[in-house]
């Protein structure tokens, strides 16, 4: 398989069904967010933390087959005799309710929360935070699309629910890790 196909060099590119968008296409940026979120997850997983390993793993898994079933027309998804044209399965609940319990595990070594916290800490829960901030982009792109063209709700759910659990995961990093969670408690202004 060649690497480059110069079929994309005049800024078109095909989703899986032979259908041709441009390069900036809502598509396309949906499921190139998805393919990012995906790298910071494996930088994420790399940080050596021992926390997660392979649920994150999964997680990088979960989001392949999301960019997948992205990068496939929805026109062209189903043959006329019902079947998919991409042999894979989908988001399910159980990756979400997956993610729900992940979360909720976490969540009971972690003490209540009283304020918002400002990112940081540690590197490995500063690219937690980032992380989660592209889980959050993907998931606007997502609901973008979805006004355009009907995305899987169970893409649009795992994404919501991932960033949840990258917020836990985040908090529970800095509780391994020791690092201080910095509250975020806002200035009073003055009324002069």
């Amino acid at each position: 398989m060649k690497i480059y196909t110069k079929t994309g060099d005049q800024g078109n590119t095909s989703l899986f069904g032979g259908t041709r968008v441009p390069k900036h296409h809502i598509r396309i940026e949906t499921y190139g967010t998805v393919d990012e979120l995906n790298s910071w997850i494996g930088l994420l997983r790399d940080q050596g933390t021992g926390i997660q390993g392979n649920i994150l793993l999964r997680i990088q898994d979960r989001l392949f087959t999301m960019g997948a079933v992205l990068a496939t027309d929805p026109e062209k998804a189903v043959l006329k005799n019902g079947k998919s044209r991409l042999d894979i399965a989908g988001i399910s609940d159980q990756d979400i309710t997956g993610l729900e319990k992940e979360i909720d595990l976490m969540n009971e070594d972690l003490p209540p929360m009283t304020h918002f916290i400002l990112p940081g800490g540690h590197p490995a829960v500063s690219y937690c935070h980032i992380t989660r901030c592209v889980c959050r982009r993907a998931e606007r792109m997502a609901t973008q699309l979805n006004e355009y063209q009907t995305v899987d709700p169970g893409i649009l759910q795992y994404l919501n629910r991932l960033s949840d659990y990258l917020f836990v995961l985040a908090r529970k990093l800095s509780q391994s890790l020791q690092a201080e969670e910095i509250k975020w408690i806002p200035e009073k202004g003055t009324s002069e």
